[in-house]
């Protein structure tokens, strides 16, 4: 972002699209390009934090809106197909913590990584209603948009030039991202351990 007015609107368009699609197809890192739009924002123009914000939740609700109206229309075969879901997911399990948890399951499902194509599949799969996961889904993708932000705001803040706060923002992300991740391995871990003491 330089200041102008047509790059800033340009880096905006691209930056909704790349996270439409990683929505869609997740295998662009789009927490990490919301982190550095975040920086390059701060850096040349902070009101532009406000379209990086909208630009990130309006991709990530857009792409979540396809996936949950996919996994309604085709079902458990398209979601095979396309690979958003794998052999041994526990889908029964997932519907019946929305069941009990919707709204924590579905915000919380865009925070955790791996987390959200699951709970969309189990949302779509089980008929969930539209105008509620519309709702609930705005709200999910505003909070992981604004999630990302602050970590970029941090890599911001630790670092002058832009393109170093943009790598530290990234390796913020992939360093959240690898924590989570081990903290969800452990938990299953002693999930399935507290499973066999009691068989």
């Amino acid at each position: 972002m330089n200041g102008s007015a047509d790059f800033d609107l340009w880096y905006l368009i691209v930056l909704a699209g790349a996270v439409l699609i990683g929505a869609v197809l997740p295998v662009l890192p789009t927490g990490a390009a919301v982190s550095a739009g975040a920086v390059l924002a701060s850096h040349s123009n902070p009101i532009g934090l406000v379209g990086v914000l909208i630009a990130g939740a309006g991709g990530a609700y857009l792409g979540d809106l396809i996936v949950y109206a996919a996994c309604r229309a085709g079902g458990e075969r398209l979601a095979k197909r396309i690979g958003w879901l794998r052999e041994n997911a526990s889908l029964d399990a997932l519907r019946e913590r929305l069941a009990n948890h919707e709204i924590t399951v579905l915000l919380t499902s865009r925070l955790i990584p791996g987390g959200r194509v699951p709970v969309l599949l189990a949302a779509g799969l089980a008929g969930y209603r539209w105008h509620r996961f519309a709702v609930v889904d705005l709200a999910a993708s505003s909070l992981w948009a604004a999630v990302y932000m602050a970590i970029g705001l941090l890599g911001y803040a630790l670092f002058d030039k832009p393109w170093q706060g943009v790598v530290a923002a990234i390796v913020l992300v992939l360093l959240t991202t690898v924590v989570s991740s081990l903290v969800q391995r452990l938990r299953k871990k002693k999930a399935a351990a507290a499973q066999l003491e009691t068989e």
